[in-house]
C-alpha cells in the first residue's frame, strides 16, 4: 500500500522534472549542470519551487477565529513585510536555486522529447553477442553455495507433513538429502549493440576558451543521447594543431596550442584509432569534429580525400561543427559543402554562439543514424 508521504515525494519529483523540461533549452545552451556523479546522475540547479505551507504568526498573537479582525484580513504578525524598508540584515534571501539530481536516462528522454529525436537504427553488423549465465531453474544437485534455502525448506516441510512426522506443538524441520534443491543456470547469448564516439578538436591558437566551452557543452548532450541508445559506448579524443594526437578527456578540453592547423593529421589519428579499437563490422562509429574553420590551404585536398576514402565509409555519422572564432577564417566548412550532397552520413553545422548549440544537436542527431 502506498503511503501518503511516498505519493507526495513522487509528486514533488514530477514537479521538479517538469521545471527541468520547461527550462531544458537553457540548460542545453548554457551548460548549467554543476556536476556528474558516477556517470549515472547529473546535478542541475533549479529555481526554488514554492511548496504551499502554513505560515505561523508570533506566539500569543491569536489564531484563526480568535480576537478582533475583519473578513479577508491576512493572518500573521502584520507589520512592514515586503515593503523594502528597514536596515540591512544578515538573513539569507528567498531567491535561491535548489540542486536536483536527474538520472542520465531521464535526461535523455527529456532531450529526445524536446528535440524530437528519432531512435537510432544501428547499422547491419552492429551486434556483439556476449555469453552470460542466467539462473533460471532448480535442480537436485549442486554446490552448497547455490543451495536454495527457501525451496529446500518447503520441500522438507511437505515431506514431513506427508509422512505424519510434523508436530504442530513442537515444529521441527530437518532437511534430508532428498530435500536439497539448488539453483541452476544456463548460458545464453546476449546481443549487445555498441557505439564508438571519436571527438576531434582544433586546439590551435585561433580557438579560444569560449569555443572550447561550446564544444564541451554540446559533447555532453551528444554523449547523453548516444548512451541512451546503445548498451556500450566507448569514447576517444583527438586534438590537433599542425600535428594530432590522441588524449584523455581532461586534456581534450583544456589544451591550448599556438601553432598552425593541419586537419588531415587528426583524420590520420582517427583512422588509426578505428583500426586499432573498433572493427567496423561490430561497432557503430560516430565522429564529431569541431573547428573554427581554419586549415592550411594546401591541406584541404588531402582532408577531403581521406574523408571520402577512410572515414565516411565506416561511420554511422560524421558530424562537423564549426564554431565562430574572432581569429579563424571559417573556410573549411565551405570545402566540406562541396561533398556534402554525396554522403548522407555527413552533417554540417555552424555554431556561432552558445544559443546555437540547441539547433546544432538537433541537426546532428535528428537523422536517427
Amino acid at each position: 500500500m502506498t503511503r501518503a508521504i511516498d505519493r507526495d515525494v513522487q509528486r514533488f519529483k514530477e514537479i521538479v522534472k517538469g521545471r527541468v523540461r520547461k527550462d531544458l533549452r537553457r540548460y542545453i545552451t548554457h551548460g548549467e549542470m554543476t556536476g556528474r556523479q558516477g556517470r549515472r546522475l547529473v546535478t542541475i540547479p533549479v529555481p526554488s519551487i514554492d511548496i504551499p505551507h502554513f505560515r505561523h504568526g508570533q506566539k500569543g498573537s491569536g489564531g484563526v477565529a480568535q480576537g478582533e479582525g475583519e473578513v479577508g484580513q491576512p493572518i500573521g504578525s502584520g507589520g512592514n513585510q515586503g515593503d523594502g524598508e528597514g536596515q540591512a540584515g544578515s538573513e539569507p534571501g528567498s531567491g535561491h536555486t535548489r540542486d536536483v539530481e536527474i538520472s542520465i536516462e531521464e535526461l535523455a528522454k527529456m532531450l529526445a522529447q524536446e528535440l524530437e529525436l528519432p531512435n537510432i537504427q544501428p547499422k547491419g553488423h552492429d551486434s556483439l553477442k556476449t555469453q552470460k549465465d542466467k539462473y533460471s531453474s532448480i535442480r537436485q544437485t549442486g554446490p552448497q553455495s547455490l543451495r536454495h534455502f527457501k525451496r529446500t525448506y518447503k520441500q522438507a516441510l511437505k515431506r514431513s507433513i506427508a509422512s505424519n512426522d510434523y508436530d504442530l506443538l513442537k515444529p521441527k524441520i530437518v532437511p534430508m538429502k532428498e530435500d536439497q534443491l539448488y539453483r541452476s543456470w544456463k548460458t545464453i547469448s546476449d546481443p549487445q549493440a555498441n557505439a564508438a564516439i571519436i571527438y576531434m578538436m582544433d586546439v590551435s591558437g585561433s580557438m579560444t576558451q569560449e569555443q572550447k566551452e561550446i564544444v564541451r557543452t554540446e559533447s555532453f548532450w551528444i554523449d547523453t543521447w548516444l548512451q541512451s541508445q546503445y548498451d556500450g559506448v566507448q569514447v576517444r579524443y583527438v586534438i590537433h594543431d599542425a600535428v594530432a594526437k590522441e588524449v584523455d578527456e581532461n586534456t581534450f578540453y583544456h589544451t591550448h596550442e599556438s601553432g598552425g592547423t593541419r586537419i588531415s593529421s587528426a583524420y590520420t589519428v582517427a583512422k588509426q584509432v578505428i583500426e586499432r579499437d573498433f572493427p567496423t563490422d561490430d561497432w557503430n562509429i560516430y565522429i564529431f569534429q569541431f573547428s573554427d574553420g581554419d586549415n592550411w590551404g594546401e591541406d584541404n585536398v588531402s582532408c577531403l580525400q581521406m574523408l571520402m576514402t577512410d572515414l565516411l565509409p565506416v561511420c554511422n555519422l560524421y558530424c562537423y561543427g564549426q564554431v565562430k572564432s574572432p581569429y579563424g577564417s571559417g573556410d573549411y566548412i565551405r570545402e566540406l559543402k562541396r561533398i556534402n550532397g554525396k554522403h548522407d552520413n555527413l552533417v554540417l553545422s555552424e555554431i556561432p554562439n552558445r544559443d546555437a548549440i540547441y539547433d546544432s544537436i538537433k541537426l546532428f542527431l535528428g537523422k536517427g543514424k
